[in-house]
C-alpha cells in the first residue's frame, strides 16, 4: 500500500483540497503531513509579525484538525531548506508518494520543479490533484488559452476560461475527509533531518547564502525559529511560537485570526445573509467601514484566508453561486419576480474573477510581473525612487532591482533622486502625510494588516501618479510587509492598475484625499477612530485640519505643526498633541502628476523596451520634467 508524504503550503485546510483528495484516494498505508519553515520566507520575504501571527493561527489550527481525524496526527513543522528536508523525510520513512497542491508563483514553481525532479530521481510518485487548488483555473492553461499573452482584462480571462470547459463554471468543490490514515510507527528522527543529503547537495543551494534579514528591523531580538534544529526546540516538529521569530510581544495586532474554522465561519456569515452576498457591489461599499459585513456596508474580511488556503476558493464561488440563485429564484417563486442579483466585475464572484485576471498575467510574465524593468505591459514613467538594478553589465540593464538588505526605506533598495520625495515616501509609510484620510488608512493598515480596496486605492494613487510621483514598486514592498493578504500576483497587479502603468489607463481620475471620503463618512468617524489626535475637530476640519483656526485647534487639543518625520519641540509649552501640516498643496501636485503622465503616455515606452534598459530613455524626456529625468 502507498506511503504519503503530504506537503502543506499555501492550501492550510482539509475542504475543497484536490491534491489531499487525490493523496486519500490512494487508500495509503500512512500519511505524513508536513509544513516546512522556509528560511527563504523567514529571512528574505518582507513580512510584519500580523502576517506571521496568522500563518501562526492557521498552521495550529490545521494540525489540530488533523487530530481531530486521527487521534495520532499532527502537523510536524520541519525548519529548514524544504528540498533537503523532503529528501530526508523521503528516505526515512520509505515514502512512495510525495502530494502537494502546485503553487503558480514563480519563486515556488522553480522550487517545485526542483521538488519534482528529486522525487523523479528517487522512483517517488507525485500527487497534485486533478485540478489546481489556489485557483479557479489553472494559471498557466489560462495563459495558453489567451494566445500565451498575459490577461490584462477581465474580457480576456473569461474568454481564456471559456476556451477551456464548455460552460467555463469551475469544477465543484471537494469534500472534506472524514477520517485520516495513520501516521508513519516512528516520527523522523532530527538527526535524520539534518545529516547532508549527498543526493540533494545541488538543490540546497538556492536556500543557501541567503544573505541579511530584510525583516531584521521589525525585530526586537534576533531571530531564533531554526536554533533548535530542524525539529525545534523541543524536537518536537510543533508549529513556532511568533517569539522565536524575534518579535516583542503584542506585536501582532491584527483582530483578524487564522484557521479554517474561522475562514469557514465568516463564509457561513456571508451567505447567510443572501441579500449581502448576492446583491454585493465592491464600488459602493465603504472605505469608511468600521467593520465587516452589511451592517458596516463593508466587505467579506476574507481574502486573508483565501491567500493561506484556509478558505478553498471553488467553496466560496460556489456557495455564492447558489445564494445569487436562491435569491433570484426566490423573488420569481414569491411572485414578484425575479430578484436582481450583482454581477461580475462588481460582485463577489467578480472579485474572484480579478484575482484570477492577476495570477493568470503573473503566470505568463514570471519574476517580471512583480517589477517595470523587462515587463512587456507595464508603461514606463520615471517615478521618483526608482529601483536600483542588479545586472551583469552593472549599468542598469540587469534583469531584476537590486535585492537590497533592510526594509524599504534602506536607500540601498532605490535610488534617492529627490530627498523631498523620500520624505514624502517616508511620511506616507509611517501614516503622518498630514491628510488625515491617508493616514487613518495607512495606521489602519499597519495595525490591522487589512484596509478595504477603495483604500488601497487611495493609498496608491497618492504615492505614485495622484501627488507624491513615487515608483509604484516603493508602496508594493510596504504593502508586501503589511497585508495580510498579500499575494504576489494581486499586489503588484493593483499597484500596476492604480499607477495607470497597466490595466488601466485613466490617470487624470485621482482620489481627493478630502473630497473622497466625505462621500461616505462626512462626520470622519473613520479617521477620528485611527488618528485620534484629530477626536475634537468639528466636522468641517477633519479632513483639512491645517484650514482650522488656532482657537479651534486649541479647543480641540490639538496643533497642526511639524513635518511628521521627527517629535515636535513643544516650545511654548502649550500641551497640545500635534498633528502634522500637509505635505504638499494636493490640487497642485496632482495637476504635475497628470502633466507628467501625459509625457509618460506621449513616449510610450513599456517595461522591455531598451532603451529602458539602457538608460536611454532620459534622451526622450526634458531634463526638467518630473522624476529623475536629467542627465541627457
Amino acid at each position: 500500500r502507498p506511503r504519503v508524504l503530504y506537503w502543506f503550503r499555501t492550501d492550510l485546510r482539509l475542504h475543497d483540497s484536490p491534491a489531499l483528495h487525490a493523496a486519500l484516494e490512494l487508500d495509503p498505508e500512512c500519511f505524513c503531513p508536513v509544513f516546512t519553515w522556509d528560511p527563504h520566507y523567514v529571512y528574505r520575504t518582507r513580512a510584519g509579525p500580523n502576517r506571521w501571527q496568522f500563518l501562526i493561527d492557521s498552521l495550529t489550527h490545521l494540525s489540530h484538525a488533523l487530530t481531530a481525524l486521527h487521534p495520532s496526527q499532527t502537523l510536524l513543522v520541519l525548519r529548514g531548506p524544504p528540498l533537503a528536508l523532503l529528501a530526508a523525510l523521503l528516505a526515512a520513512h520509505r515514502i512512495t508518494h510525495l502530494a502537494f497542491e502546485p503553487d503558480p508563483d514563480p519563486r515556488a514553481a522553480a522550487r517545485d520543479a526542483r521538488v519534482r525532479a528529486l522525487a523523479q530521481a528517487r522512483g517517488v510518485a507525485l500527487v497534485n490533484g486533478d485540478r489546481p487548488g489556489r485557483t479557479l483555473w489553472d494559471p498557466a492553461a489560462l495563459v495558453a488559452a489567451n494566445a500565451g499573452r498575459p490577461t490584462t482584462s477581465l474580457a480576456q480571462l473569461r474568454r481564456a476560461a471559456a476556451a477551456l470547459a464548455a460552460a467555463a463554471e469551475p469544477p465543484r468543490p471537494l469534500a472534506r475527509p472524514e477520517r485520516l490514515p495513520p501516521p508513519p510507527p516512528e516520527r523522523p528522527s532530527p538527526a535524520d533531518l539534518e545529516r547532508a543529503d549527498p543526493d540533494v547537495a545541488a538543490g540546497r543551494a538556492p536556500d543557501e547564502g541567503l544573505g541579511a534579514d530584510v525583516n531584521a528591523a521589525l525585530r526586537a531580538r534576533p531571530e531564533r525559529s531554526y536554533a533548535g534544529g530542524a525539529a525545534g526546540p523541543r524536537a518536537d516538529f510543533a508549529v513556532p511560537a511568533l517569539e522565536e521569530l524575534g518579535f516583542a510581544a503584542g506585536a501582532a495586532t491584527t483582530p483578524l485570526r487564522g484557521g479554517e474554522g474561522e475562514a469557514l465561519a465568516r463564509l457561513g456569515a456571508v451567505a447567510g445573509d443572501a441579500a449581502f452576498a448576492a446583491r454585493f457591489a465592491k464600488p459602493a461599499t465603504a472605505p469608511t467601514a468600521l467593520g465587516f459585513g452589511p451592517e458596516e456596508n463593508g466587505t467579506t474580511g476574507l481574502s486573508p484566508y483565501l491567500h493561506f488556503g484556509c478558505l478553498g476558493v471553488r467553496e466560496f464561488w460556489w456557495r455564492v453561486q447558489g445564494v445569487v440563485e436562491e435569491y433570484e429564484g426566490r423573488g420569481k417563486r414569491e411572485g414578484g419576480g425575479a430578484a436582481k442579483a450583482t454581477r461580475p466585475p462588481e460582485s463577489l464572484a467578480g472579485q474572484l474573477l480579478f484575482r484570477e485576471m492577476y495570477f493568470a498575467a503573473q503566470a505568463a510574465l514570471g519574476e517580471r510581473f512583480g517589477r517595470t524593468v523587462g515587463n512587456d505591459i507595464v508603461r514606463f514613467v520615471p517615478w521618483h525612487l526608482p529601483s536600483k538594478l542588479a545586472g551583469p553589465n552593472g549599468d542598469g540593464s540587469g534583469l531584476a532591482p537590486a535585492d537590497a538588505p533592510g526594509p524599504d526605506d534602506d536607500a540601498d533598495a532605490y535610488r534617492v533622486d529627490s530627498p523631498q520625495a523620500h520624505a514624502w515616501f517616508r511620511r506616507w509609510r509611517a501614516g503622518t502625510t498630514g491628510f488625515p484620510w491617508i493616514d487613518a488608512l495607512m495606521r489602519q493598515l499597519r495595525r490591522d494588516g487589512w484596509v478595504h480596496h477603495l483604500g488601497r486605492h487611495a493609498l496608491a494613487c497618492f504615492l505614485t501618479r495622484g501627488g507624491c510621483y513615487v515608483d509604484w514598486e516603493r508602496g508594493a514592498r510596504v504593502f508586501e510587509e503589511l497585508l495580510l493578504d498579500h499575494e504576489p500576483a494581486c499586489n503588484a497587479g493593483n499597484w500596476m492598475w492604480l499607477s495607470c502603468t497597466a490595466f488601466e489607463s485613466r490617470f487624470f481620475r485621482c482620489y481627493s484625499p478630502v473630497a473622497f471620503p466625505k462621500r461616505w463618512d462626512r462626520e470622519g468617524r473613520f479617521v477620528k477612530r485611527w488618528v485620534p489626535e484629530l477626536g475634537g475637530f468639528p466636522e468641517r476640519f477633519v479632513y483639512e485640519p491645517w484650514n482650522a483656526p488656532a482657537e479651534v485647534q486649541r479647543k480641540a487639543g490639538c496643533a497642526i505643526r511639524g513635518d511628521g518625520l521627527s517629535p515636535v519641540e513643544d516650545d511654548a509649552g502649550d500641551g497640545l498633541q500635534s498633528y502634522p501640516e500637509p505635505m504638499f498643496d494636493f490640487a497642485e501636485r496632482r495637476d504635475v502628476c497628470i502633466r507628467a503622465m501625459k509625457k509618460a503616455y506621449r513616449v510610450g515606452l513599456f517595461g522591455n523596451d531598451e532603451r529602458v534598459l539602457d538608460g536611454s530613455w532620459r534622451r526622450l524626456f526634458d531634463d526638467e520634467a518630473e522624476g529623475p529625468t536629467e542627465g541627457e
